[in-house]
């Protein structure tokens, strides 16, 4: 089958995405739809909600948002019947058994006729609570692992992973699958999830015969998930419950055909369906307001570091690739690093241009803030030189001050400035672990997908639809041109 083959091949059937309120989900649903309208059925998995049904959940998270509208404007009037012929918004969640579908007659109904399920759910907040991080993004894969075997008619399981599952390497990191139980330091244990889960329910129980607050358990669970994830070698709880999701896919899998897919640091669209579309503050974009708001005086990072992104929709285009034409039991990484880098020190500066010429107002809209060039600091010592000269020593004698009667006017000011460095270490602690560590993806099963299905395609329209070849971006034009409007415009800085 080539890529000409790759619309008809979608129409009448039938796919289950999970975490259907996500970034990623919402972009591959209008893609389907958009690209192949006679696709029989889209089930869209959402978290149950005392507000909202899953139908009006989806009408106001997806439907609405206007990554939709190329479809809302073909479709005119019958935009929502052409949606909700195609789509049925399902109530449920990954952690639970059934993946928390109550009705059985539609889990049976859907247990004839899924051909492809696409798990897009997960909780990317790298520090989450560890009962939460775990439940989703792990103990959740083995919950549908179970549901797809089930499925008689399933030809593939994608599942949406991160590159960062390799934690603080350096170098070339390859395609390679973990093994069960896999570390990345040297432990007397092996890591096992159930074991996880065992210890998380213990410390659950110990706080709750204590009677420990909700704002205790939560620190609790989130402090668990760092140490756990420290103890294993991942630098947070994140990547490290991420890399035992894919555990999990190697171990439970048995006969189900599974992708498992590894994108970088996903970033807005690149052209599909129109340039520029994100939603929420993601990755680098913490950076890109901080500098734009002229609140990010330094930062973290070594100059010659690529930052590895990759744009929204062609993630999405190379999860439909390996959906269709990827053989059960490869991993792709879908990144730009090792084909068309961008460096650390040219972000910046592209970051910086914008900003000059395109300055950002303060809050009463009057006056244009001020952006300067960012300091990068190479290393952790420098880090700390830096802050102990330019901020702790000065903030120490200010504490001192506002400490005498008739100067503590100035304690507003004291409060300010501690909370403008507390943020920008915050920001350090998140990123520390791109910045500082030369991760390069190698992407040989990726290019193969590109080499085979893509440019040997003579359907020129249907090559730049499905485009996810990194060398097409020009880094310097996309970043001050595409990204940082889309930012401004759909996430409202």
């Amino acid at each position: 089958m080539e890529l000409g083959d790759l619309v008809e091949y979608l129409e009448n059937k039938t796919i289950l995405i999970t975490g259907g309120a996500g970034f990623v989900a919402k972009m591959f649903v209008e893609k389907i739809l958009r690209t192949q309208p006679n696709v029989k059925k889209l089930y869209v998995l959402l978290r149950p909600s005392q507000c909202n049904s899953p139908p009006q959940r989806f009408q106001t998270q997806v439907m609405e948002k206007e990554l939709f509208r190329l479809l809302r404007a073909k479709w005119g009037k019958e935009f929502d019947s052409f949606i909700w012929e195609r789509v049925e918004a399902v109530g449920g969640d990954i952690s639970d058994e059934n993946l928390g579908i109550k009705d059985a007659i539609l889990r049976d109904h859907m247990f004839k006729h899924i051909d492809f399920i696409v798990n897009c759910a997960a909780t990317t907040d790298f520090f989450e609570r560890y009962d939460v991080a775990l439940a989703t993004n792990t103990i959740g894969i083995y919950n549908i692992l179970n549901f797809a075997k089930k499925c008689l008619k399933l030809k593939k399981l994608l599942h949406l992973s991160t590159a960062y599952v390799c934690g603080e390497k350096e170098g070339i990191i390859s395609e390679k699958a973990f093994e069960f139980g896999e570390t990345l330091t040297k432990t007397f244990t092996k890591l096992d999830f159930k074991i996880e889960k065992e210890l998380v329910a213990h410390r659950l129980s110990q706080l709750r015969e204590t009677k420990a607050s909700e704002s205790a358990i939560n620190a609790n669970m989130r402090e668990l998930g760092t140490e756990r994830a420290k103890h294993f070698g991942w630098p947070n709880t994140y990547v490290f419950t991420k890399a035992m999701g894919e555990m999990c896919v190697e171990q439970f899998k048995d006969d189900v055909p599974t992708i498992i897919l590894r994108p970088t640091m996903i970033v807005s669209t690149y052209k599909e369906p129109f340039p520029g579309w994100i939603e929420g503050l993601r990755t680098m974009d913490t950076l890109i307001v901080g500098i734009g708001k002229g609140k990010l005086p330094f930062f973290l990072g070594i100059p010659t570091v690529a930052l590895d992104l990759i744009p929204g929709d062609m993630v999405v285009n190379a999860m439909i690739l390996s959906m269709v034409f990827g053989e059960g039991g490869m991993i792709y990484h879908v990144g730009s690093s090792i084909k068309n880098p961008v460096y650390i020190s040219e972000i910046r500066n592209y970051i910086h241009r914008y900003f000059i010429e395109n300055p950002l107002f303060d809050h009463k809209k009057e006056n244009p803030i001020t952006v300067h060039k960012i300091i990068l600091l190479q290393h952790i010592s420098t880090l700390n030189i830096y802050i102990a000269i330019r901020y702790l020593l000065p903030l120490k004698i200010l504490e001192m001050v506002v400490s005498l009667p008739y100067l503590r006017c100035y304690k507003d000011v004291y409060a300010k400035n501690m909370r403008k460095l507390q943020t920008i270490m915050r920001f350090i602690q998140i990123y520390k672990p791109y910045v500082l560590f030369n991760m390069i993806f190698d992407d040989t099963n990726c290019e193969g997908l590109r080499e085979n299905k893509v440019k040997g395609s003579r359907n020129l329209e249907l090559m730049e639809t499905f485009n996810f070849d990194p060398n097409s971006i020009d880094w310097e034009d996309y970043i001050i041109n595409t990204h940082i409007p889309g930012l401004i415009k759909y996430v409202i800085i």
